[in-house]
Protein backbone atom coordinates (compact mmCIF):
# COMPACT_ATOMS: atom_id res chain seq x y z
CA UNK A 1 0.00 0.00 0.00
CA UNK A 2 0.85 3.47 -1.31
CA UNK A 3 2.55 6.22 1.21
CA UNK A 4 -0.72 8.22 0.44
CA UNK A 5 -3.20 5.75 0.66
CA UNK A 6 -1.86 4.44 4.06
CA UNK A 7 -2.25 8.35 5.02
CA UNK A 8 -6.07 8.18 3.54
CA UNK A 9 -6.78 5.40 6.68
CA UNK A 10 -5.01 7.80 9.19
CA UNK A 11 -6.89 10.75 8.24
CA UNK A 12 -8.17 11.36 11.42
CA UNK A 13 -4.80 11.48 13.36
CA UNK A 14 -3.47 13.51 10.62
CA UNK A 15 -6.46 16.07 11.10
CA UNK A 16 -6.03 16.05 14.63
CA UNK A 17 -2.07 16.42 14.52
CA UNK A 18 -1.97 19.40 11.89
CA UNK A 19 -4.43 21.14 14.17
CA UNK A 20 -2.97 21.13 17.22
CA UNK A 21 0.59 21.97 15.87
CA UNK A 22 -1.67 25.46 14.07
CA UNK A 23 -3.49 25.94 17.50
CA UNK A 24 -0.68 25.64 19.33
CA UNK A 25 1.36 28.50 16.81
CA UNK A 26 -2.12 30.58 17.62
CA UNK A 27 -1.58 30.44 21.10
CA UNK A 28 1.92 31.24 21.30
CA UNK A 29 1.44 34.34 19.19
CA UNK A 30 -2.12 35.27 20.74
CA UNK A 31 -1.74 34.19 24.02
CA UNK A 32 -4.45 33.46 27.11
CA UNK A 33 -7.17 35.91 25.89
CA UNK A 34 -8.00 33.60 22.66
CA UNK A 35 -8.44 30.58 24.55
CA UNK A 36 -11.69 31.08 24.48
CA UNK A 37 -11.79 30.88 20.33
CA UNK A 38 -9.02 28.53 19.86
CA UNK A 39 -11.34 25.97 22.41
CA UNK A 40 -14.13 26.19 19.78
CA UNK A 41 -11.47 25.75 17.04
CA UNK A 42 -10.12 22.47 18.90
CA UNK A 43 -13.81 21.29 18.83
CA UNK A 44 -14.05 21.91 15.11
CA UNK A 45 -11.07 20.08 14.72
CA UNK A 46 -12.28 17.11 16.87
CA UNK A 47 -15.15 17.03 15.00
CA UNK A 48 -13.58 17.13 11.72
CA UNK A 49 -11.77 14.50 12.89
CA UNK A 50 -15.09 12.03 13.54
CA UNK A 51 -16.36 13.25 10.64
CA UNK A 52 -13.53 11.66 8.28
CA UNK A 53 -14.50 8.38 9.68
CA UNK A 54 -17.36 7.92 7.54
CA UNK A 55 -14.31 8.07 4.69
CA UNK A 56 -12.10 4.87 4.38
CA UNK A 57 -11.01 5.67 7.87
CA UNK A 58 -14.00 4.58 9.58
CA UNK A 59 -13.39 0.86 7.63
CA UNK A 60 -10.76 0.50 4.76
CA UNK A 61 -8.40 -1.71 5.95
CA UNK A 62 -4.93 -2.17 7.27
CA UNK A 63 -2.35 0.77 6.62
CA UNK A 64 1.49 1.41 6.81
CA UNK A 65 2.19 -2.26 6.40
CA UNK A 66 -0.32 -3.58 9.11
CA UNK A 67 1.39 -0.68 11.71
CA UNK A 68 -2.18 0.25 11.72
CA UNK A 69 -6.19 -0.84 11.95
CA UNK A 70 -8.32 1.23 10.09
CA UNK A 71 -11.46 -0.72 11.10
CA UNK A 72 -15.55 -0.39 12.62
CA UNK A 73 -14.19 -1.36 16.49
CA UNK A 74 -11.41 1.65 16.24
CA UNK A 75 -14.05 3.58 14.44
CA UNK A 76 -16.53 3.39 17.40
CA UNK A 77 -14.10 3.88 20.18
CA UNK A 78 -12.57 7.41 18.23
CA UNK A 79 -16.19 8.99 17.84
CA UNK A 80 -16.77 8.04 22.27
CA UNK A 81 -13.03 9.22 22.35
CA UNK A 82 -14.07 12.52 20.64
CA UNK A 83 -17.16 13.22 22.08
CA UNK A 84 -15.62 13.24 25.65
CA UNK A 85 -12.59 15.28 24.50
CA UNK A 86 -15.01 18.01 22.90
CA UNK A 87 -17.15 18.51 25.98
CA UNK A 88 -14.10 18.31 28.39
CA UNK A 89 -13.15 21.35 26.21
CA UNK A 90 -16.49 23.17 26.40
CA UNK A 91 -16.73 22.86 29.99
CA UNK A 92 -13.05 23.98 31.06
CA UNK A 93 -13.59 28.35 30.07
CA UNK A 94 -16.65 28.69 32.58
CA UNK A 95 -14.65 26.52 35.04
CA UNK A 96 -11.89 28.15 34.74
CA UNK A 97 -13.04 31.37 34.73
CA UNK A 98 -13.06 32.59 37.88
CA UNK A 99 -9.73 31.91 38.78
CA UNK A 100 -8.24 33.06 35.48
CA UNK A 101 -5.72 29.97 35.24
CA UNK A 102 -6.74 28.45 31.86
CA UNK A 103 -4.31 28.46 29.28
CA UNK A 104 -4.37 28.58 26.03
CA UNK A 105 -2.16 25.04 25.66
CA UNK A 106 -5.23 23.32 27.23
CA UNK A 107 -7.30 22.54 24.42
CA UNK A 108 -4.05 21.63 22.42
CA UNK A 109 -3.43 19.21 25.01
CA UNK A 110 -6.63 17.64 24.59
CA UNK A 111 -5.99 17.63 20.87
CA UNK A 112 -2.29 16.09 20.94
CA UNK A 113 -4.04 13.50 23.70
CA UNK A 114 -6.54 12.36 21.24
CA UNK A 115 -3.75 12.09 18.73
CA UNK A 116 -2.16 8.95 21.04
CA UNK A 117 -5.80 7.62 21.95
CA UNK A 118 -6.57 7.10 18.51
CA UNK A 119 -3.50 5.37 17.81
CA UNK A 120 -4.01 3.11 20.89
CA UNK A 121 -7.34 1.90 19.40
CA UNK A 122 -5.94 1.37 15.80
CA UNK A 123 -2.34 -0.11 16.82
CA UNK A 124 -2.01 -3.68 15.21
CA UNK A 125 1.87 -3.56 16.65
CA UNK A 126 3.07 -3.25 19.98
CA UNK A 127 5.40 -0.52 19.12
CA UNK A 128 2.64 1.46 17.56
CA UNK A 129 0.64 0.89 21.00
CA UNK A 130 3.59 2.12 23.16
CA UNK A 131 3.73 5.54 21.13
CA UNK A 132 0.27 5.76 21.00
CA UNK A 133 -0.28 5.32 24.66
CA UNK A 134 3.27 7.35 25.57
CA UNK A 135 1.73 10.61 23.16
CA UNK A 136 -1.81 9.97 25.26
CA UNK A 137 0.13 10.12 29.10
CA UNK A 138 2.51 12.55 28.21
CA UNK A 139 -0.49 15.55 27.45
CA UNK A 140 -2.67 13.87 30.42
CA UNK A 141 0.38 14.58 32.82
CA UNK A 142 0.63 18.61 32.02
CA UNK A 143 -3.41 18.26 32.04
CA UNK A 144 -3.28 17.16 35.83
CA UNK A 145 -0.81 19.41 36.89
CA UNK A 146 -2.41 22.55 34.79
CA UNK A 147 -3.49 24.62 38.34
CA UNK A 148 -0.22 25.13 39.56
CA UNK A 149 -0.92 27.42 42.04
CA UNK A 150 -3.04 24.74 43.30
CA UNK A 151 -1.12 22.05 45.65
CA UNK A 152 -3.62 19.45 44.77
CA UNK A 153 -3.54 19.72 41.24
CA UNK A 154 0.44 19.86 41.31
CA UNK A 155 0.15 16.63 44.23
CA UNK A 156 -2.20 14.79 41.38
CA UNK A 157 0.42 15.60 38.04
CA UNK A 158 3.26 14.20 40.03
CA UNK A 159 1.33 11.46 41.15
CA UNK A 160 0.60 10.56 38.03
CA UNK A 161 3.73 10.84 36.29
CA UNK A 162 5.47 8.98 38.54
CA UNK A 163 3.13 5.90 38.80
CA UNK A 164 2.12 6.67 34.54
CA UNK A 165 6.07 6.08 34.43
CA UNK A 166 6.29 3.12 36.35
CA UNK A 167 3.24 1.10 34.67
CA UNK A 168 4.82 1.93 31.01
CA UNK A 169 8.37 0.41 32.22
CA UNK A 170 6.30 -2.47 33.46
CA UNK A 171 4.35 -2.55 29.85
CA UNK A 172 7.68 -2.07 28.10
CA UNK A 173 9.33 -5.07 29.67
CA UNK A 174 6.41 -7.39 28.55
CA UNK A 175 6.42 -6.08 24.77
CA UNK A 176 10.44 -6.75 25.17
CA UNK A 177 9.74 -10.57 26.70
CA UNK A 178 6.98 -10.42 23.71
CA UNK A 179 9.40 -9.47 21.39
CA UNK A 180 11.79 -11.44 22.36
CA UNK A 181 10.11 -15.08 22.42
CA UNK A 182 8.20 -14.44 18.99
CA UNK A 183 10.23 -12.59 17.44
CA UNK A 184 8.01 -9.69 16.35
CA UNK A 185 5.48 -6.95 17.59
CA UNK A 186 3.09 -7.72 14.76
CA UNK A 187 -0.21 -8.82 16.74
CA UNK A 188 -0.67 -11.25 14.06
CA UNK A 189 2.37 -12.61 14.24
CA UNK A 190 2.51 -13.07 18.20
CA UNK A 191 -1.04 -14.27 17.67
CA UNK A 192 0.72 -16.89 15.70
CA UNK A 193 3.34 -17.85 18.25
CA UNK A 194 1.57 -18.06 21.51
CA UNK A 195 -1.12 -20.72 19.59
CA UNK A 196 1.09 -23.09 20.12
CA UNK A 197 2.75 -24.34 23.67
CA UNK A 198 3.14 -21.12 25.89
CA UNK A 199 6.65 -20.77 27.10
CA UNK A 200 7.69 -19.66 30.65
CA UNK A 201 8.94 -16.79 28.67
CA UNK A 202 5.64 -15.60 26.75
CA UNK A 203 3.66 -16.55 29.73
CA UNK A 204 5.54 -13.35 31.25
CA UNK A 205 5.71 -11.05 29.15
CA UNK A 206 1.64 -11.44 28.76
CA UNK A 207 1.26 -10.94 32.55
CA UNK A 208 3.52 -7.85 32.10
CA UNK A 209 1.27 -6.52 29.20
CA UNK A 210 -1.89 -6.75 30.99
CA UNK A 211 -0.75 -5.44 34.54
CA UNK A 212 0.40 -2.23 32.23
CA UNK A 213 -2.66 -2.00 30.51
CA UNK A 214 -4.58 -2.36 33.33
CA UNK A 215 -2.62 0.35 35.62
CA UNK A 216 -4.40 3.08 32.20
CA UNK A 217 -7.64 1.36 32.66
CA UNK A 218 -7.32 2.07 37.03
CA UNK A 219 -8.02 -1.74 37.16
CA UNK A 220 -7.26 -3.27 40.83
CA UNK A 221 -4.67 -3.81 41.80
CA UNK A 222 -3.84 -1.04 39.83
CA UNK A 223 -6.06 1.77 40.46
CA UNK A 224 -3.84 3.79 43.39
CA UNK A 225 -3.67 6.58 41.62
CA UNK A 226 -7.03 7.30 40.75
CA UNK A 227 -8.97 8.99 43.50
CA UNK A 228 -5.70 11.26 44.49
CA UNK A 229 -5.62 12.15 40.39
CA UNK A 230 -9.71 12.93 40.11
CA UNK A 231 -9.90 14.73 43.47
CA UNK A 232 -6.62 16.90 42.50
CA UNK A 233 -6.70 17.73 38.65
CA UNK A 234 -9.06 20.15 37.51
CA UNK A 235 -13.07 18.97 37.16
CA UNK A 236 -12.90 19.50 33.47
CA UNK A 237 -9.63 17.58 33.11
CA UNK A 238 -10.92 14.99 35.90
CA UNK A 239 -14.21 14.37 33.29
CA UNK A 240 -11.49 13.89 30.68
CA UNK A 241 -9.23 11.52 32.33
CA UNK A 242 -12.58 9.23 33.84
CA UNK A 243 -14.32 9.24 29.55
CA UNK A 244 -11.66 9.48 26.94
CA UNK A 245 -8.75 7.36 28.55
CA UNK A 246 -10.52 4.73 29.64
CA UNK A 247 -12.51 4.14 26.32
CA UNK A 248 -9.02 4.21 24.43
CA UNK A 249 -7.41 1.80 27.09
CA UNK A 250 -10.67 -0.71 27.32
CA UNK A 251 -10.33 -1.01 23.61
CA UNK A 252 -6.43 -0.63 23.54
CA UNK A 253 -6.96 -3.88 26.36
CA UNK A 254 -9.66 -5.40 24.19
CA UNK A 255 -7.70 -5.39 20.44
CA UNK A 256 -4.94 -6.97 22.62
CA UNK A 257 -6.59 -9.86 23.99
CA UNK A 258 -8.35 -10.82 21.19
CA UNK A 259 -5.86 -9.94 18.55
CA UNK A 260 -2.42 -10.80 19.84
CA UNK A 261 -3.24 -12.70 22.67
CA UNK A 262 -6.50 -14.41 21.41
CA UNK A 263 -5.19 -17.89 21.07
CA UNK A 264 -3.70 -18.10 25.12
CA UNK A 265 -7.40 -16.92 26.39
CA UNK A 266 -6.85 -19.21 28.65
CA UNK A 267 -3.91 -17.61 30.61
CA UNK A 268 -5.17 -13.84 30.26
CA UNK A 269 -8.73 -14.54 31.09
CA UNK A 270 -7.36 -15.65 34.81
CA UNK A 271 -6.13 -12.40 34.69
CA UNK A 272 -8.81 -10.64 33.64
CA UNK A 273 -11.23 -12.39 35.77
CA UNK A 274 -9.39 -11.44 38.92
CA UNK A 275 -8.80 -7.77 37.92
CA UNK A 276 -13.17 -7.50 36.86
CA UNK A 277 -13.73 -9.33 40.70
CA UNK A 278 -11.32 -7.07 42.45
CA UNK A 279 -12.16 -3.99 40.84
CA UNK A 280 -16.00 -4.33 40.96
CA UNK A 281 -15.53 -5.39 45.09
CA UNK A 282 -13.19 -2.83 45.60
CA UNK A 283 -14.90 0.03 44.07
CA UNK A 284 -18.28 -1.07 45.99
CA UNK A 285 -16.88 -1.18 49.12
CA UNK A 286 -13.89 1.62 49.39
CA UNK A 287 -16.35 4.55 47.79
CA UNK A 288 -18.76 4.10 50.94
CA UNK A 289 -17.34 5.89 53.15
CA UNK A 290 -15.83 8.77 50.89
CA UNK A 291 -16.77 12.60 51.53
CA UNK A 292 -15.59 13.84 48.48
CA UNK A 293 -17.96 13.40 45.21
CA UNK A 294 -14.55 13.35 43.13
CA UNK A 295 -13.14 10.80 44.99
CA UNK A 296 -16.47 8.62 45.07
CA UNK A 297 -16.49 9.03 40.91
CA UNK A 298 -13.34 7.64 40.72
CA UNK A 299 -14.38 4.88 42.79
CA UNK A 300 -17.17 4.66 41.13
CA UNK A 301 -15.14 4.55 37.95
CA UNK A 302 -13.13 1.47 39.17
CA UNK A 303 -15.99 0.06 39.70
CA UNK A 304 -17.75 0.32 36.05
CA UNK A 305 -14.52 -0.99 34.45
CA UNK A 306 -14.72 -4.42 36.90
CA UNK A 307 -17.92 -4.72 34.84
CA UNK A 308 -16.59 -4.06 31.69
CA UNK A 309 -13.82 -6.55 32.17
CA UNK A 310 -16.58 -9.24 32.74
CA UNK A 311 -17.57 -8.80 29.19
CA UNK A 312 -13.85 -9.34 28.62
CA UNK A 313 -13.66 -12.49 30.44
CA UNK A 314 -16.21 -13.83 28.42
CA UNK A 315 -14.84 -13.46 25.37
CA UNK A 316 -16.19 -14.02 21.84
CA UNK A 317 -17.96 -11.25 19.52
CA UNK A 318 -20.87 -11.02 22.53
CA UNK A 319 -18.26 -10.51 25.29
CA UNK A 320 -16.61 -7.65 23.07
CA UNK A 321 -20.28 -6.22 21.95
CA UNK A 322 -21.29 -6.21 25.38
CA UNK A 323 -17.68 -3.94 26.41
CA UNK A 324 -18.00 -1.54 23.51
CA UNK A 325 -21.54 -1.19 24.54
CA UNK A 326 -21.02 -0.79 28.20
CA UNK A 327 -18.31 1.69 27.65
CA UNK A 328 -20.48 3.88 25.00
CA UNK A 329 -23.12 4.00 27.97
CA UNK A 330 -20.47 4.65 30.78
CA UNK A 331 -18.81 7.92 29.07
CA UNK A 332 -22.81 9.56 29.13
CA UNK A 333 -23.11 8.81 32.45
CA UNK A 334 -19.51 9.86 34.04
CA UNK A 335 -19.90 13.04 31.47
CA UNK A 336 -23.18 13.64 32.61
CA UNK A 337 -21.80 13.24 36.51
CA UNK A 338 -18.78 15.56 36.61
CA UNK A 339 -21.05 18.07 34.74
CA UNK A 340 -23.20 18.40 37.63
CA UNK A 341 -20.22 18.31 39.63
CA UNK A 342 -19.33 21.61 37.62
CA UNK A 343 -22.32 23.39 39.11
CA UNK A 344 -20.89 22.79 42.54
CA UNK A 345 -20.43 26.13 43.62
CA UNK A 346 -20.88 28.52 46.08
CA UNK A 347 -22.17 32.22 46.09
CA UNK A 348 -18.58 33.19 45.69
CA UNK A 349 -18.23 31.01 42.38
CA UNK A 350 -15.52 28.88 44.80
CA UNK A 351 -15.91 24.96 43.74
CA UNK A 352 -17.58 22.66 46.57
CA UNK A 353 -16.76 18.97 45.79
CA UNK A 354 -18.19 17.37 49.33
CA UNK A 355 -20.97 15.44 49.51
CA UNK A 356 -22.89 16.89 52.71
CA UNK A 357 -23.26 20.16 50.50
CA UNK A 358 -25.68 18.85 48.24
CA UNK A 359 -28.11 18.14 51.42
CA UNK A 360 -31.68 19.41 50.27
CA UNK A 361 -30.50 20.12 46.75
CA UNK A 362 -33.79 18.91 45.59
CA UNK A 363 -35.15 22.34 47.51
CA UNK A 364 -32.96 24.41 46.10
CA UNK A 365 -31.88 23.41 42.71
CA UNK A 366 -34.50 20.82 41.61
CA UNK A 367 -33.55 20.51 38.09
CA UNK A 368 -29.97 19.68 38.81
CA UNK A 369 -31.26 17.50 41.96
CA UNK A 370 -32.96 15.44 39.63
CA UNK A 371 -29.75 15.04 36.67
CA UNK A 372 -27.76 14.00 39.25
CA UNK A 373 -30.18 11.63 40.45
CA UNK A 374 -30.52 9.84 36.96
CA UNK A 375 -26.85 9.51 36.50
CA UNK A 376 -26.64 7.60 40.15
CA UNK A 377 -29.50 5.60 39.56
CA UNK A 378 -27.98 5.16 35.90
CA UNK A 379 -24.34 4.17 37.42
CA UNK A 380 -25.99 2.21 39.79
CA UNK A 381 -27.58 0.29 37.09
CA UNK A 382 -30.99 0.00 38.66
CA UNK A 383 -33.88 -0.23 36.01
CA UNK A 384 -35.69 1.37 33.94
CA UNK A 385 -32.19 3.69 33.63
CA UNK A 386 -30.40 3.03 30.55
CA UNK A 387 -27.30 2.15 32.78
CA UNK A 388 -29.30 -1.16 33.42
CA UNK A 389 -28.62 -2.10 29.78
CA UNK A 390 -25.06 -2.51 29.73
CA UNK A 391 -24.87 -4.34 32.20
CA UNK A 392 -27.33 -6.90 31.73
CA UNK A 393 -25.29 -7.13 28.54
CA UNK A 394 -21.99 -8.03 30.46
CA UNK A 395 -23.76 -10.49 32.65
CA UNK A 396 -25.77 -12.08 29.44
CA UNK A 397 -22.41 -12.52 27.64
CA UNK A 398 -20.46 -14.05 31.15
CA UNK A 399 -23.08 -16.33 31.75
CA UNK A 400 -23.39 -17.65 27.97
CA UNK A 401 -19.71 -18.62 28.12
CA UNK A 402 -20.63 -20.55 31.20
CA UNK A 403 -18.69 -17.88 33.54
CA UNK A 404 -22.19 -18.24 35.84
CA UNK A 405 -19.80 -17.60 39.32
CA UNK A 406 -18.17 -14.62 37.60
CA UNK A 407 -21.81 -12.94 36.86
CA UNK A 408 -23.28 -14.09 40.23
CA UNK A 409 -20.67 -12.18 42.14
CA UNK A 410 -21.19 -9.24 39.60
CA UNK A 411 -24.22 -8.81 40.20
CA UNK A 412 -23.53 -9.40 43.86
CA UNK A 413 -21.06 -6.15 43.92
CA UNK A 414 -23.22 -4.35 42.01
CA UNK A 415 -25.95 -4.55 44.68
CA UNK A 416 -23.23 -3.15 47.18
CA UNK A 417 -22.75 -0.47 45.33
CA UNK A 418 -25.49 0.79 44.51
CA UNK A 419 -25.43 1.19 48.28
CA UNK A 420 -23.29 4.72 48.15
CA UNK A 421 -25.24 5.96 44.47
CA UNK A 422 -28.34 5.77 46.62
CA UNK A 423 -26.68 7.28 49.25
CA UNK A 424 -26.65 11.01 46.95
CA UNK A 425 -30.11 10.55 45.56
CA UNK A 426 -31.08 10.31 50.14
CA UNK A 427 -28.92 13.36 50.54
CA UNK A 428 -30.27 15.29 47.98
CA UNK A 429 -33.96 14.71 48.19
CA UNK A 430 -34.22 13.83 53.11
CA UNK A 431 -31.60 16.08 54.22
CA UNK A 432 -32.06 19.39 55.48
CA UNK A 433 -30.95 22.09 52.86
CA UNK A 434 -27.31 23.41 53.16
CA UNK A 435 -26.22 26.25 51.67
CA UNK A 436 -27.52 27.01 48.55
CA UNK A 437 -25.00 26.64 45.10
CA UNK A 438 -24.84 29.75 43.24
CA UNK A 439 -26.94 29.90 39.83
CA UNK A 440 -24.89 28.53 36.63
CA UNK A 441 -24.46 30.96 34.32
CA UNK A 442 -23.29 28.62 31.68
CA UNK A 443 -26.31 27.50 29.22
CA UNK A 444 -24.18 24.86 27.67
CA UNK A 445 -23.27 23.16 30.67
CA UNK A 446 -27.11 23.03 30.65
CA UNK A 447 -27.72 22.01 27.74
CA UNK A 448 -24.90 19.21 28.42
CA UNK A 449 -26.38 18.25 31.43
CA UNK A 450 -29.81 17.94 29.51
CA UNK A 451 -28.97 16.03 26.68
CA UNK A 452 -26.65 13.14 29.19
CA UNK A 453 -29.81 12.64 31.20
CA UNK A 454 -31.82 12.09 28.39
CA UNK A 455 -29.27 9.24 27.19
CA UNK A 456 -29.59 7.39 29.96
CA UNK A 457 -33.05 7.60 30.97
CA UNK A 458 -35.62 5.22 30.03
CA UNK A 459 -35.91 6.67 26.59
CA UNK A 460 -31.91 5.50 25.78
CA UNK A 461 -34.10 2.52 25.26
CA UNK A 462 -35.25 3.40 22.20
CA UNK A 463 -31.08 3.59 21.12
CA UNK A 464 -30.49 -0.10 21.54
CA UNK A 465 -31.12 -1.43 17.95
CA UNK A 466 -28.66 0.96 16.83
CA UNK A 467 -26.08 0.81 19.62
CA UNK A 468 -26.33 -3.01 19.34
CA UNK A 469 -25.65 -2.91 15.38
CA UNK A 470 -22.55 -0.47 15.66
CA UNK A 471 -21.27 -2.30 18.37
CA UNK A 472 -21.69 -6.07 17.41
CA UNK A 473 -20.44 -4.36 14.01
CA UNK A 474 -17.58 -3.55 15.82
CA UNK A 475 -16.71 -6.47 17.91
CA UNK A 476 -17.02 -8.48 14.66
CA UNK A 477 -13.64 -6.35 13.05
CA UNK A 478 -11.51 -8.23 15.60
CA UNK A 479 -12.48 -11.79 14.39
Amino acid sequence: MSIAASLSLTLPEVILSVGSIVLMLAAAYRGDGATRGISWAAVAVLAAAGLALLGPAGNGGDAFDGLYHADSFAALAKVLIYIAAGVSIIVAPTFFARGGQLRAEYPVLILLSSVGMGMMVSAGDLLTLYVGLELQSLAAYVLASLMRRDNRSAEAGLKYFVLGALASGILLYGISLLYGFTGSTMFGVIATAVGGELSTGLLFGLVFVMAGLAFKISAVPFHMWTPDVYEGAPTPVTAFFASAPKVAAMALLVRVAVEALGPAADAWQQIVIFTALASTILGGVAAIGQTNIKRLLAYSSINNVGFALIGLAAGGEAGVAAVMFYMTVYVAMTLGSFLCVLQMRDTYGRQVETIASLSGLSRTRPGLAAALAIFMFSLAGIPPLFGFWPKFLVFDAAVAAGLLPLAVIGIATSVIGAYYYLRIVKTMYFDEPAAEFAQSDSPVEGGLIALSALFVSPLGYLLIPVLGTVTVNAARALF
